[in-house]
């Protein structure tokens, strides 16, 4: 399973000269909230474009680096073409509210979950009801429905069916033992 959070911050190194292309400063999705690719820490030069590559030319996302195949992965892409980021895009998907279709707030996404082979679909929810309660109670896993149309991600709030609170479980002291249900 692989944890977005992780991603961020790691170096990006191209696979045929070893070269460090740059650091993973956010991931962004398509409009069905699909990863779409990473985008590069670009400085402040860009200031009208960011650096990206596609998720599809990702090789490998491993423990210290994401490894692209080479340099010509790296594109340019205007601001306004990525709506859909986890930190920095016109809609976040960190700290959207997720809510049940009867209307209970399950708590604020704190970090999301992915597949190691697809790495596309996101398979689960990290959330957070607080700092303050994420001491005393800790974070919660809540996995995604196994269909897609069945959660509705939206620019304001994620709704999950009904009774999805059942299958919020108390995320144990590392990421990896949260296990697929």
């Amino acid at each position: 399973m692989l944890r977005l959070q992780h991603l961020i911050g790691l170096p990006v190194i191209e696979m045929n000269a070893g070269k460090h292309v740059g650091h993973v400063k956010d991931a962004w999705f398509d409009e069905h909230w699909q990863l779409g690719g990473i985008i590069l820490d670009a400085g402040r030069r860009f200031l009208t474009s960011m650096k990206t590559v596609l998720w599809n030319e990702v090789l490998v996302c491993g423990e210290d680096a994401v490894i692209i195949m080479d340099e010509t992965s790296v594109k340019r892409t205007k601001q306004a073409d990525v709506q859909r980021s986890f930190l920095t895009g016109t809609v976040r998907l960190k700290d959207l509210p997720v809510i049940t279709a009867h209307g209970e707030q399950l708590g604020r996404v704190s970090d999301v979950y992915f597949n190691d082979l697809q790495g596309t679909q996101i398979i689960g929810y990290e959330l957070t009801d607080g700092f303050i309660a994420d001491i005393m109670e800790g974070r919660k896993w809540l996995p995604a429905p196994l269909q897609a149309d069945e959660v509705m991600l939206g620019n304001d709030v994620i709704i999950v069916p009904a009774g999805s609170e059942d299958n919020l479980s108390p995320i144990a002291g590392s990421e990896t033992d949260i296990r697929e249900k």
